[in-house]
């Protein structure tokens, strides 16, 4: 089996794009970034970079490039940072990462499963998903809240809106347990596409609209959904109020355990707000709209 060659370099943000520059230029196939530390940047807006104080830089080189030399080149230019080279075995990366994607459950009703695997409960209510450009798949802890929280409501012959629906997940859910209709909306075009495509794979695709925000007529529903960011989920409070039916539910998510309270405050002019769900560091906030 052939293998590829990596060169993992620790640097602060302000040298990202010199450096990437750089590594493709000495012959690096492909160069990604992520998180040096233990600072989260959530979901970028579409065009956006997103940028941690520190990062570790990765030039991936075709195996036929004497990495030795790759090494000293940048040591000359950059004696300052750090460089580290790694072998890495060929394989089929998309297939690696379906391998670690596992059906999902929330709660008593509800599991996430790719479309390549058999349910583990074929009576259960399954919703298929595979991995892919848009943003949601169940795994992280604020999409997990949201989807316990459809799972323990009844949301039967209820109109729900996903507002920021990345991948349609929430929505898509909603409609297999019983809501009527279901519209979401998404500044990432990406999103758009990915919501619809995963309706038609569920069979829900005559129920569900996606729209981008200037495409979106705005109307009141049963349920709001927002799994976004606490910024603005801070602006949009008095739309997404507007958007929630009288006694409807509005539920909020994307939110730092630490931000939690001050979006609960924002929120509860319109809404009786339920106590905080927290889990792995994330909030979830859930209200009824007031008569």
């Amino acid at each position: 089996m052939t293998s590829w060659q990596q060169v993992h370099i620790s640097m602060p943000k302000e040298q990202l794009q010199e450096l990437e520059d750089f590594l493709l230029s000495i012959g690096a196939l492909s160069v990604t970034y992520k998180d040096a530390g233990d600072n989260p940047v959530l979901e970028p807006l579409p065009g956006e970079t997103p940028l941690w104080p520190e990062l570790i830089v990765t030039g991936l080189f075709d195996q036929k490039k004497n990495i030795n030399t790759v090494m000293n080149i940048i040591a000359r230019h950059y004696p300052e940072l750090k460089a580290v080279q790694e072998e890495l075995e060929d394989q089929d990366w998309e297939r690696s990462w379906m391998d670690d994607y596992q059906p999902m459950s929330f709660g008593q009703r509800l599991w996430v499963v790719p479309t390549t695997m058999e349910a583990p409960d074929p009576q259960a209510i399954n919703l298929r998903l595979d991995p892919g450009l848009a943003f949601g798949t169940g795994t992280h802890p604020t999409t997990s809240l949201c989807l316990q929280w459809l799972d323990q409501h009844d949301v039967s012959d209820k109109t729900i809106l996903d507002y920021g629906c990345g991948s349609g997940i929430l929505a898509i859910a909603g409609l297999l347990l019983g809501a009527s209709m279901a519209d979401g909306v998404d500044i990432d075009p990406q999103a758009i596409t990915a919501s619809v495509d995963n309706a038609k794979t569920n069979n829900v695709n005559d129920k569900l609209s996606a729209y981008l925000p200037g495409d979106f007529h705005a109307k009141a529903y049963d349920v709001v959904m927002a799994n976004i960011l606490s910024g603005p989920l801070a602006e949009l409070a008095p739309a997404l109020s507007q958007y929630t039916k009288k006694a409807g539910s509005i539920i909020l998510s994307g939110i730092l355990e630490e931000q939690a309270e001050s979006i609960r405050q924002v929120y509860q002019q319109w809404f009786e707000m339920a106590p905080v769900v927290i889990h792995d560091g994330w909030a979830m906030l859930s209200g009824i709209k007031k008569a």
